[in-house]
């Protein structure tokens, strides 16, 4: 009889992946981004363990929103305290804090629990080109896309 295989955490093999933001729709580069932190591309995936691998994101100032979402999306956050809702809209994000955006997008397609909040721990996202995690030999992810 064929039993269920189901890994153990120590089992789990996390890689390095670098993704270059340059010119990719940013939803698109959130739902790549997401599949590899929860590690939905491996043969021996769980939903119930955090079997993804380390994403690393460079060049998230040149990400791209198609349509008018640049000015018309709005990205909202809440202090917590009544009345502490503030929006502001992409453009102005994108412009002040671009890592901010990048990882707002990824977190809103990761689990809603404390697996969640594991796996975009193993986001890091840059601004420019360099990041300090050479040392980790990451390999470079290419996004198969339709020029923008």
């Amino acid at each position: 009889m064929t039993r269920t295989y189901s890994p153990k955490a120590s089992e789990i093999q996390r890689n390095w992946v670098v993704i270059d933001a340059t010119d990719v729709v940013l939803g698109r580069l959130a739902s790549h981004a997401a599949a590899l932190l929860r590690g939905k591309h491996k043969p021996t995936f769980v939903n119930h363990l955090d079997s993804g691998d380390f994403v690393i994101i460079v060049n998230a100032d040149k990400v791209a929103l198609t349509g008018q979402k640049l000015q018309k999306k709005i990205a909202y956050r809440h202090s917590g305290h009544p009345g502490g809702l503030k929006g502001v809209n992409y453009a102005e994000l994108l412009e002040k804090n671009p890592v901010r955006a990048v990882e707002k997008a990824v977190r809103g397609m990761l689990p809603k629990n404390s697996l969640g909040r594991q796996q975009i721990a193993k986001l890091k996202v840059y601004t420019g080109a360099e990041h300090p995690h050479a040392a980790q030999q990451p390999q470079p992810y290419a996004l198969d896309q339709v020029a923008q």
